[in-house]
């Protein structure tokens, strides 16, 4: 228990959006993903998830770790088309209507809330991305649907404190996921193997150093350094730890950073590769649509899901 109370003292949560959504049109999406961590609530309706379609019940939460992809039907009707991730965002207002909650709380039709949020172990490892956990159902949990709830209730206010109300809220959705976790004995495997980051200062080190030079060289030279090991040997140490290698890590950590300056500032393309470490802006762009699916300029223009 010790060691998963240091887990949860080592992860940075931060709260990131959240909608209430009426289904207007039932769909199925057969690749469907968030960059982010998003959690489900089902209020009413039809809900399905996987290549089994397992059924999530009213009052039930469905979580899907940031860039896990997964078969999405939401809506019970029998007239509901397959579609691809982008055809549903491209025409996603046809298929959800935001609504307040009251009137979720009013209503019989298929309705259901999203929140989304990040979870970083010392603020640089996405901490459920990194145990490799699929998408599962939360069953039997009112505290974590009570939860949610709360967090779609403050969302509708303007009172003093608001952010930090999410932001605590946000973090005991967290802590009640992992207990969650922990209490129905889901994933102990992954959490045991993935999360070895924990036990080594020095990877830690390397983590802090990836993030605060991230445009700038970081080669396995450097890293070797930095761990204070051989070149020869970091990259080995590196994979045994975390399980991938230092060079996809840290392009991993270039692209997720290239998303955020792309959400949230008015910078070229080029600038933006420039700054998180890509000299060749053809080759950045590359990289980018081959790891998310989209070009980075409409990766810029095109809102998520949960962002109706």
């Amino acid at each position: 228990m010790e060691y998963y109370n240091k887990v949860i003292e080592s992860v940075n949560v931060r709260f990131l959006r959240g909608n209430n959504y009426k289904v207007e049109k039932p769909a199925t999406i057969i690749d469907y993903e968030e960059a982010d961590n998003t959690l489900i609530l089902l209020h009413h309706g039809t809900l399905k998830f996987g290549e089994d379609q397992e059924l999530v019940n009213e009052g039930e939460a469905l979580f899907l770790p940031g860039g896990r992809k997964t078969k999405l039907t939401i809506g019970g009707s029998s007239k509901k088309s397959e579609i691809s991730k982008d055809q549903f965002q491209e025409n996603k207002k046809k298929h959800l209507q935001s609504i307040s909650f009251k009137d979720i709380k009013n209503s019989e039709e298929d309705c259901i809330s999203i929140v989304g949020f990040e979870s970083k172990v010392f603020d640089v490892v996405n901490f459920f991305n990194s145990l490799d956990i699929p998408p599962f159902i939360i069953r039997f949990n009112d505290r974590l649907a009570t939860i949610v709830e709360d967090l779609m209730k403050e969302l509708e206010l303007t009172a003093v404190g608001k952010e930090r109300v999410l932001k605590a809220q946000t973090e005991l959705l967290v802590i009640e996921l992992l207990r969650h976790i922990l209490k129905n004995r889901l994933f102990l495997e992954e959490l045991s193997t993935n999360s070895t980051y924990f036990k080594d200062p020095r990877l830690i080190d390397l983590f802090n150093f990836i993030k605060l030079n991230i445009g700038g060289d970081l080669s396995n030279k450097v890293l070797a350094k930095v761990a204070n090991v051989s070149e020869d040997y970091v990259g080995q140490y590196f994979k045994m730890l975390t399980g991938i290698n230092p060079q996809d890590y840290i392009e991993y950590q270039r692209m997720e950073a290239a998303v955020e300056l792309l959400r949230t500032s008015k910078k070229s393309i080029r600038d933006i590769g420039k700054d998180v470490g890509y000299k060749d802006t053809a080759y950045f762009c590359r990289r980018f649509k081959m790891m998310y699916g989209v070009p980075a300029g409409k990766m810029r223009r095109r809102e998520s899901l949960i962002n109706v």
